[in-house]
């Protein structure tokens, strides 16, 4: 079974826009998970624009579900998932001021600092995931940093599937197989949503979770969150 786990910095981003506290962020998360949603994710970034580090405090303290917090990993973001000790952290390569994850981890250059990163949040008893761009290269690099899992950057399959939705998802299903020869745990986010997720679960049946926010808050709005998430529940029953 692939889980749905549902990206709530949208919702943080409307609150923060009238500067209350409306949405509540942790009233939709409890709601997510009710309406079937099997996990929260969260993206703190360091000026706060959407999830807040309070926030992060909030939710550990009543999500029942996996919790993932994603974020670059410099000591803030350490000290925070430390404390918290979420289900997962999810590592991405931005840097402060990006808008959002637009690439993933190069395994090679970067293998020492992420393997010692990996070994303190598993002392911690923290999963973790590294987020990575679907090149043979760099899945041997991953491996060796000791992650439990990689997240596919699934961006491009996105944006090449209106096109040629099989030549859109090739490159995925490659790595997707060398990651399992790895023994890696397999992830994937970014752009999915109601038209191309179906497609990528029939592609890697055996992936373990998609984290799905921007696209899913969309649909929300015309459809309603209950039903949305059962909409996405119901794509990754393939």
């Amino acid at each position: 079974m692939t889980k749905l786990s549902v990206n709530i910095n949208k919702i943080a981003t409307l609150r923060n826009a009238r500067g209350a506290n409306n949405p509540n962020v942790v009233k939709v998360a409890l709601d997510a998970e009710r309406f079937g949603a099997q996990g929260i994710t969260v993206h703190p970034r360091p000026d706060e624009r959407h999830i807040r580090h309070q926030d992060v405090y909030d939710l550990a303290q009543v999500v029942t579900t996996e919790f993932n917090i994603e974020g670059y990993p410099d000591k803030r973001f350490m000290d925070l998932v430390k404390e918290v000790k979420p289900a997962q952290a999810t590592l991405v390569p931005d840097p402060p001021n990006a808008i959002t994850s637009n690439t993933g981890w190069d395994t090679i250059s970067n293998q020492g600092m992420l393997k010692d990163i990996v070994a303190e949040l598993q002392e911690s008893g923290i999963r973790v995931s590294i987020f990575i761009n679907p090149e043979v290269r760099y899945f041997e690099p991953a491996k060796l940093t000791g992650t439990d899992r990689v997240e596919l950057y699934t961006e491009p399959y996105a944006v090449g599937y209106p096109q040629n939705k099989e030549m859109a998802v090739k490159p995925y299903v490659e790595v997707a197989e060398i990651a399992k020869e790895l023994g890696l745990g397999l992830n994937a986010g970014h752009d999915l949503d109601l038209h191309n997720l179906a497609f990528l679960k029939q592609s890697i049946p055996y992936l373990d979770e998609v984290s799905i926010g921007h696209a899913l808050i969309c649909d929300a709005l015309y459809y309603g969150l209950e039903n949305t998430i059962q909409m996405y529940r119901r794509q990754l029953e393939f």
